[in-house]
């Protein structure tokens, strides 16, 4: 694994995508900014981060997925290493919301942004965008934001819980690469943010409504069950939870 650490920059995901159209890159591949100028996270939204608190960085992927149908699975072992990882460093009550984003005490402290690229040869590239909040402690107009360093009241180490994911990610990619996808599904399901329990949503035209996470399908889609107990998917753009 060869690890790029650097000052700043504007985002590493960039970065790393503009490094390998150069050259060769190494599978497994880390780009890590102390300072991210211009971070980018789902629904085009930017991921705003004070310089030097927090983790972002982008890991390279190649040579896991095989077509085009098993790009969510990525998404699904990235969240379950995420969660695993800081459930091992004892942060309270972590889950994952739908679609990547993870929660501690119902409070966002972690988004991802995985891009793929696929290429002539038929090889699927995916650079995995990482923003974890780690010691920033103020979150101006982001209520449902927090920090590892909020909840827990203390400092953390940033190469500790990188080291610690990394090693994670790369054991559980090691396994969907042997056993396949179930497991992890299976982890990503039983974690994830209020599924199985009456919840708020607001779709894409700003209606709210009532429903009930079923599930997420292998395409990423998401399984609501209305009130008149219709099942409907949704795409990420398409509905946002409200709590």
């Amino acid at each position: 694994m060869h690890i790029i650490k650097l000052n700043a920059i504007d985002s590493t995901n960039s970065y790393l995508k503009e490094l390998s159209s150069k050259q060769a890159v190494e599978n497994f591949t880390v780009v890590w900014a102390e300072n991210q100028t211009n971070g980018r996270g789902q629904r085009g939204s930017n991921w705003e981060v004070e310089s030097g608190k927090n983790l972002t960085f982008s890991v390279l992927i190649k040579d896991v997925l095989q077509n085009f149908e098993e790009v969510f699975n990525l998404n699904v072992i990235v969240a379950v290493s995420i969660f695993q990882t800081l459930t091992e460093l004892k942060i309270p009550e972590i889950s994952i919301k739908w679609a990547n984003d993870i929660l501690s005490e119902k409070k966002k402290i972690c988004g991802v942004l995985i891009e793929n690229q696929f290429k002539s040869s038929s090889e699927i590239l995916s650079v995995i965008g990482i923003g974890i909040n780690v010691n920033q402690e103020n979150f101006i107009n982001l209520p449902q934001a927090s920090s590892i360093k909020n909840i827990t009241h203390k400092d953390w180490s940033k190469d500790e819980i990188l080291i610690a994911f990394l090693k994670k990610f790369q054991i559980n990619i090691n396994r969907y690469k042997n056993e396949g996808s179930e497991y992890f599904w299976e982890v990503y399901h039983e974690n994830l943010f209020k599924i199985n329990i009456p919840s708020a949503f607001e779709d894409k035209n700003g209606d709210k409504f009532m429903g009930i996470i079923r599930k997420v399908l292998s395409n990423g889609l998401l399984q609501i069950e209305l009130e008149d107990d219709s099942l409907q998917l949704f795409d990420i753009k398409e509905v946002k939870m409200l709590y």
